[in-house]
C-alpha cells in the first residue's frame, strides 16, 4: 500500500507495518491508522499518520537510554489491545527535537504496541519518576558513566 509521509513523500509500506491506535493518541484521537516506519538515523522510528501526511511522530526504545525503566501496566491496560505476554508489547518513547535546547522523550506517555496484533494504545504512568521530558543524551552518557564504573 502507498503512504503519503511528511518524510519520505510517497512510500510504499508492507501490511505488516500498519498499527492501529483503537483509542488514538493523546491529542490526536480522531486519527487510529499509522505506519511505523525506520528513520534514516538508527534507533529511531517514524510513527506516520495515514490520515495526515504532515503528522508524523519520532519514536525511540526508551530502554536504549534508560536501561532501567520501568513500565507499570495493568492488565486490563494491555488486553485492551490483545497483549496476554509482555513479550509481545514493543514500547516506544515519542521524541521531541525542538530548535533550541535538549532532544527529549517523553517517558510518562509511552506507546505499547501487541507485536501480533498491531494495536497499540498509549499510557499515562503515575510513577513521578517518570517526565515528559527527559533529555536523551543527557541520560546516555549518565548509563555510561554507571556501566564504567
Amino acid at each position: 500500500m502507498k503512504v503519503d509521509t511528511r518524510e519520505y513523500g510517497l512510500k510504499e509500506v508492507d501490511e505488516c507495518q500498519k498499527i492501529i491506535f483503537p483509542s488514538g493518541l493523546f491529542g490526536y484521537e480522531k486519527l487510529k491508522d499509522y505506519v511505523l516506519l525506520d528513520a534514516e538515523r538508527q534507533p529511531f522510528y517514524y510513527l506516520q499518520s495515514m490520515d495526515m501526511a504532515g503528522l508524523c511522530f519520532i519514536l525511540i526504545s526508551p530502554f536504549i537510554f534508560r536501561p532501567d525503566y520501568e513500565l507499570n501496566i495493568s492488565d486490563e491496560e494491555l488486553s485492551e489491545i490483545g497483549i496476554t505476554d509482555e513479550k509481545k508489547a514493543l514500547i516506544f518513547s515519542i521524541v521531541t527535537i525542538p530548535p533550541e535546547g535538549p532532544m527529549t522523550a517523553n517517558l510518562q506517555g509511552p506507546l505499547v504496541i501487541n507485536s501480533e496484533t498491531r494495536y497499540g494504545k498509549q499510557l499515562i504512568l503515575s510513577d513521578p519518576q517518570w517526565k515528559t521530558k527527559h533529555d536523551i543524551m543527557q541520560e546516555l552518557a549518565a548509563n555510561s558513566l554507571k556501566d564504567g564504573e
